[in-house]
């Protein structure tokens, strides 16, 4: 770009209504103006060299997307060798154009997850990383990670988040042409198997550097409750058995939230639908996830975009941020993000019906927060005091509205240890122990505040909140009912360990 390019593109502005309907390479330059020419995304590195994992420092809720496509989401010509590939056939939008929208709606960080295919891992190297070199620096306020839109082996799609470093590019590469189910050409089947992917999974535990694995819209290919499809409980076992700091979750609000509004699926669950907009493994209490929680897994539920056309366009998206957003307790730095994701100090929402939710146990002078343990001691019989925070959004979200709570619900299972069975997906001792209407909280400054004791508590256990804008007492099946009139947000769990 030209210094009389740039020199324009500072002077010009862009309302939000026009950026959504018109965003492409025109709106990103000029939406990127206030920010081109601004130090990069490492801007903050020099501060962190000084803190350790753990640090709390500078800490605050971030809002981000780990599933967002390109327009490198495209297709390939396999009758030549090699494969050629043409951008634009799935997803249609430039990098910086995700990152522009991202910011547009209040995200801090945000990272490009493209679908693979035969030598795609040369695609991702060659053509797709140095646009999000470029991209970082255009938008240096959105911490853009790189990875993709893993072809888990035997599975369907995953998040394959790559740490922030000088060979992340590399490091991508080197995972991606191993072991992506699709990247071989000519295709080889042995890469579509269970242990394919378990070797996956040693290999990237062993890493120096260690990537993160989030499971996609892991329901869409269930044809019924409690029935699965591509992924099943075993494999999220054994996976996480495998290397519990890298597989470490599945999305709990998967992404094409808008198809109601063009007339097709929530979250593109045809089969059998999502509940309130997340999938069943997630909505259902007592449910799967409740059934790895009580093994005592830590295992979290995130929310993303899922990001190709917007529904403008005739799509079934939203923008990054704009309707789902997974906050993260974390500074703005690419390791303290993907520390966050790694401990579950996370929640979720959509509709940005609350901007900020805490959760806390506390108990014999001690408190944990989402994603840590309270150690309790057994000779002394203790109340757990359950404290939950929250605060309203100020103002209107992304759809024009002044969204409500109306209910809060506390749910809390016990962990009774690893299940004998690998395919079980039901945790029978969890239960909302406790719902709260508007007359239950109070108000402390901008925040709402609730406070329930679970009393004589003696076993292991765990808390965790969702909230609603609706009056469902749980979260129904999904029409074609606009996305906008049924909001929820759910807080990843506090664990409770009596010794």
């Amino acid at each position: 770009m030209s210094d009389k390019d740039l020199e324009q593109a500072e002077q010009s502005r862009i309302s939000r209504r026009k950026l959504v309907k018109y965003a492409g390479v025109g709106a990103t330059l000029a939406a990127a103006s206030p920010v081109v020419g601004a130090t990069a995304a490492f801007a903050d590195e020099e501060e962190e060299r000084g803190k350790k994992p753990g640090d709390s420092r500078g800490r605050t809720w971030r809002a981000g997307d780990h599933h967002v496509h390109s327009e490198y989401s495209g297709e390939f010509d396999t009758s030549s060798n090699p494969p050629k590939f043409h951008k634009g056939a799935d997803a249609v939008y430039p990098i910086v154009t995700n990152a522009i929208m991202a910011k547009n709606f209040g995200l801090t960080w945000a990272m490009c997850t493209d679908h693979g295919g035969p030598t795609h891992s040369r695609v991702n190297l060659e053509q797709a990383y140095p646009d999000l070199l470029r991209s970082r620096k255009l938008v240096p306020e959105v911490l853009q990670f790189w990875g993709m839109e893993f072809d888990a082996p035997s599975l369907d799609h995953h998040t394959l988040m790559i740490p922030r470093h000088e060979d992340e590019a590399k490091q991508l590469f080197e995972l991606e042409s191993r072991f992506a189910k699709y990247d071989a050409f000519p295709s080889d089947p042995g890469r579509d198997t269970e242990a394919k992917m378990i070797e996956f999974l040693k290999v990237a535990r062993n890493m120096p550097l260690k990537p993160i694995v989030i499971a996609h819209h892991a329901s869409r290919s269930a044809p019924g409750l409690g029935v699965y499809g591509q992924d099943t409980p075993r494999e999220f076992r054994n996976g996480n058995n495998v290397a519990p700091d890298v597989y470490i979750g599945f999305e709990g609000a998967p992404g094409h939230q808008a198809g109601p509004l063009n007339g097709g699926d929530r979250g593109g669950y045809g089969n059998y639908p999502t509940h309130g907009g997340f999938d069943q493994m997630t909505a259902r209490v007592g449910g799967l996830w409740d059934s790895l929680l009580g093994e005592g897994r830590r295992w979290w539920i995130t929310a993303t975009s899922d990001s190709h056309v917007h529904w403008t366009r005739g799509g079934s998206d939203f923008w990054p941020g704009e309707y789902s957003k997974t906050h993260v307790l974390a500074r703005q730095d690419y390791a303290d993000i993907m520390d966050g994701l790694r401990s579950g100090r996370i929640w979720v929402g959509t509709g940005d019906l609350i901007q900020s939710l805490d959760v806390t146990a506390g108990a014999q002078g001690r408190k944990a927060e989402m994603g840590e343990t309270i150690t309790l001691s057994r000779r002394n019989k203790s109340d757990v005091e359950i404290e939950i925070r929250f605060r309203p959004l100020d103002g209107v979200n992304a759809n024009g509205d002044r969204p409500e709570v109306r209910r809060v619900d506390l749910i809390v299972g016990n962990i009774t240890g690893p299940s004998a069975d690998v395919n079980a997906d039901t945790n029978p001792t969890t239960k909302v122990v406790a719902r709260f209407g508007p007359r239950d909280w109070r108000r402390q400054g901008a925040e709402y505040v609730i406070r329930h004791t679970l009393r004589d508590v003696e076993q292991d256990m765990y808390a965790r909140v969702r909230g609603t804008s609706t009056d469902e007492m749980e979260p129904l099946a999904d029409g074609l009912e606009s996305p906008w009139d049924d909001l929820w947000f759910y807080s990843n769990p506090v664990f409770v360990r009596v010794r």
